[in-house]
């Protein structure tokens, strides 16, 4: 079973996915309650991909002040920060829609800023004064950089993101990897999909025509198309979020060495709850995930 994918320490796993160990758990549901949270391969260890505030996660075992859990929107698990999670449950009415924002404590954009969130960081929204969202948790948030309903347009949201710095295993405005950004994307349009672009390149049908939103895949790299010529990616080559053109990176990338192109794939609604889920991800379980 991908390591990844797999619900279990090497002494606890979640009841009902079949694993083997000593002990098992029904999980713990909490949710995270820092703006970004690394989601680590060992307490401590090196980050696999990271969570925004408000991701919802079960946790599986804790150990010394580290979280074993498995991310509600794609099934990833690994380790957080125990002061980084929390058992306010309020309902998720909203998510970050721009590229980045503040929370404030009042509804005045004079105020001090309290925390910086990124896109798709999931908000519950209690009421609304003036220009501002007020939150469960007492703090505001403006009106224009949130939204209750998905993006028409996922490549809009990828290209929302251009400049952002390259970072390896990131999520969020302040760094990003290839597939943190195809993820922020298609989670912005409620399109369920995995966190890494190998797990994305199995979740979704190939393609032949390259059309705007499409996805393409190279060895260990995954690209969004914003038509049949261009493409936006995060690449650690430009060291940013920057857009393409899809000929010249192909044959770039072969020249490094780096390739063989392998094509494109398509992502839709109609596939969300395939992708990321247990069945295509390569990782056998009971649950459906919930995608922002």
């Amino acid at each position: 079973m991908d390591r990844r994918l797999t619900p279990a320490t090497d002494r606890i796993a979640l009841r009902g996915w079949g694993i083997a160990r000593e002990a098992l758990t029904d999980g713990r549901p909490m949710r995270v309650a820092a703006a970004l949270s690394d989601l680590r391969r060992a307490p401590g260890g090196a980050r696999d991909r990271q969570l925004l505030v408000g991701a919802d996660v079960t946790v599986i075992e804790d150990r010394d002040g580290w979280c074993f859990v498995q991310a509600a929107a794609d099934g990833y698990c690994g380790w957080v920060a125990g002061s980084h999670l929390s058992d306010d449950l309020p309902p998720i009415t909203h998510r970050v829609s721009a590229p980045a924002t503040h929370l404030y404590p009042q509804p005045d954009f004079k105020q001090g800023e309290r925390i910086g969130l990124s896109l798709g960081a999931r908000l519950s929204v209690a009421g609304t004064e003036g220009r501002f969202a007020r939150l469960a948790d007492g703090l505001f948030v403006p009106v224009r950089h949130i939204a209750a309903e998905p993006a028409p347009d996922a490549a809009a949201v990828a290209l929302s993101l251009l400049g952002t710095p390259y970072l390896w295993g990131g999520n969020s405005r302040a760094g990003i990897d290839c597939s943190g950004l195809v993820q922020a994307a298609l989670h912005a349009c409620g399109v369920a999909c995995p966190g890494d672009s190998d797990l994305q390149a199995q979740a979704f049908p190939e393609t032949d025509e390259i059309r705007r939103g499409d996805l393409l895949f190279w060895p260990g790299h995954v690209a969004m198309a914003t038509d049949d010529r261009t493409m936006v990616h995060a690449t650690a080559w430009a060291m940013s979020v920057v857009t393409e053109d899809i000929a010249a990176a192909i044959a770039r990338i072969d020249a490094a060495g780096d390739g063989p192109f392998r094509g494109a794939r398509r992502p839709s609604a109609a596939s969300a709850a395939v992708a990321g889920g247990a069945g295509a991800a390569g990782a056998a379980g009971p649950r459906a995930f919930a995608f922002p």
